[in-house]
């Protein structure tokens, strides 16, 4: 059944040759319910948000109506997973309706995950449990507003059909907005496929829609390959100042447009441990929080191979110009993160002298089994005693063996330009409020188990104002007492 156009799409990606996707509509669900609405993205993207909110509006998310405009495609990849290389994976529980052109003029992906079987399933069922869609309706909204990159959720919608994972959950389609779906993945497939001229139509595609100053490039694919290395080292960088686990950073996982995708494992440190790792299926550490950064250098690595014969037909020459551009990941990693780590401690910048200084401070948090949230926000409140703002000094204070150090840094802060513009930065780049993995996990139980909605919903109101501490709420800032930590996540597949 098709419904009225409510939606202005424009669908660039389903133009692309068959070869890209295939087209098929979402299978409808037996009872469609109402999750939430996230009516400021909904209003972005010039979509009314109370239609949206209304049984028609539900019934399209849960892909019992397929609004006019729309042209839902499945699309193929293919993708590293734990560094073993599958020539196809593909949507396997999502279905790209279409395009839209937001407010700011950019163009946007809504695609419905848990939306029923495709030809990617690989025996899947298509759907997703309830579990997952929480949690990534709450971790992709908090990292909106923690300013990081990544794909948003526009509404979420329980199916009243039950999924079978572990035991028989109840389902949940999930409307996920992204700048676009193509992945390191997509060129692989293609790569794979020796097909060139769908490689180059990748190329201008990605750059078209991502980075258009590039389009004048005398090289576009190496322009691209990059564009997506500078996006992908701001990115890690990000996630890494904010004590971020991905969890399953495989090469169909990460995004040309640099935006984080797929929260399934993912997770966010209490006690600082650059070994963390949470993901269930993650055994050996692959993924875990230390690694990140070279695990995103492999995989662009991998997207480089991709596009060797497009950058030159000589072989040596396109090999030299990829390495080249391969090369300076670290370089940029390291000029975003240390940037990054500058803000966090009210540095001007970073010198020679203050490398000691910063790595006796990870040091000395390991040590402690300091929490990463918390101990930076209470140092940007010991930098601006004379602020007004509530501090995070009645609900967690600083180890004792971090007192020496914290003398050496305010030593540091007096020897710059004082700045209390500058030390007031250190709130936007310091939260009060992360998705604790207890918090999270206790939305989902409530949800899941008990059919209550309210710890979910107020859990996503209070990480939307993450450096806005207030007392009131102490408890979303709060690490996990004893028997409330979160050992493992999961994927939701």
């Amino acid at each position: 059944m098709t419904a009225e156009s409510v939606i202005p799409f424009d669908n660039s990606y389903a133009r692309l040759p068959g070869q890209f996707f295939s087209r098929l509509d979402p299978t409808p669900v037996s009872k469609p319910g109402p999750i939430r609405v996230n009516r400021p993205l909904a209003e972005s993207l010039g979509i009314d948000p109370d239609w949206l909110a209304s049984e028609e509006g539900i019934a399209v998310i849960a892909g019992n109506r397929v609004p006019a405009g729309a042209e839902p495609i499945a699309t193929v990849y293919a993708g590293h997973q734990f560094g073993s290389y599958n020539p196809q994976l593909g949507d396997g529980r999502a279905i790209l309706l279409g395009e839209v052109i937001g407010t700011d003029g950019k163009r946007y992906d809504i695609q419905l995950k848990g939306s029923g079987p495709t030809p990617y399933s690989r025996g899947g069922d298509g759907r997703a449990p309830l579990g997952p869609v929480i949690r990534e309706y709450v971790v992709s909204e908090a990292m909106h507003a923690l300013g990081v990159p990544t794909t948003r959720a526009l509404a979420a919608v329980t199916t009243g059909d039950t999924v079978a994972r572990q035991q028989f959950e109840p389902g949940g389609v999930l409307a996920r907005v992204a700048a676009s779906h193509i992945r390191i993945g997509t060129f692989q497939f293609f790569a794979a496929q020796r097909d060139t001229e769908a490689l180059h139509l990748l190329v201008d595609h990605v750059l078209e829609r991502h980075y258009p100053e590039q389009l004048t490039a005398e090289n576009r694919p190496l322009a691209l390959l990059q564009s997506a290395i500078s996006a992908q080292a701001t990115l890690v960088a990000r996630w890494q100042l904010l004590g971020f686990i991905h969890g399953v950073m495989n090469t169909d996982n990460m995004l040309l447009s640099g935006e984080t995708v797929d929260y399934g494992p993912c997770a966010f440190m209490d006690a600082f441990n650059p070994e963390t790792v949470f993901s269930s299926i993650d055994h050996a550490g692959r993924y875990a929080y230390r690694n990140q950064p070279g695990m995103a250098h492999w995989n662009l690595t991998c997207l480089a191979q991709t596009l060797l014969p497009l950058i030159d037909s000589d072989t040596d020459r396109a090999v030299a110009q990829a390495q080249e551009a391969i090369d300076s990941f670290p370089g940029q990693f390291m000029d975003a993160h240390t940037a990054g780590l500058a803000a966090k401690l009210g540095l001007e910048e970073v010198t020679e002298e203050d490398t000691a200084l910063i790595e006796d401070l990870f040091k000395l948090m390991a040590e402690a089994k300091a929490d990463f949230t918390l101990t930076f926000r209470h140092l940007a409140d010991l930098a601006n005693p004379a602020s007004d703002r509530a501090t995070v000094a009645n609900i967690y204070s600083l180890p004792p063996t971090l007192e020496p150090w914290c003398e050496r840094w305010r030593e540091r802060l007096a020897a710059s330009a004082d700045s209390a513009e500058r030390r007031a930065e250190m709130f936007h780049a310091n939260p009060a409020y992360i998705p604790r993995n207890h918090l999270v996990e206790a939305a989902i139980r409530a949800a899941v188990d008990e059919g209550d909605l309210t710890p979910f919903n107020d859990l996503v109101d209070r990480l939307a104002r993450p450096f806005d501490y207030d007392q009131a709420d102490s408890r979303y800032a709060l690490p996990p007492v004893d028997g409330e930590a979160v050992q493992q996540t999961f994927c939701g597949t």
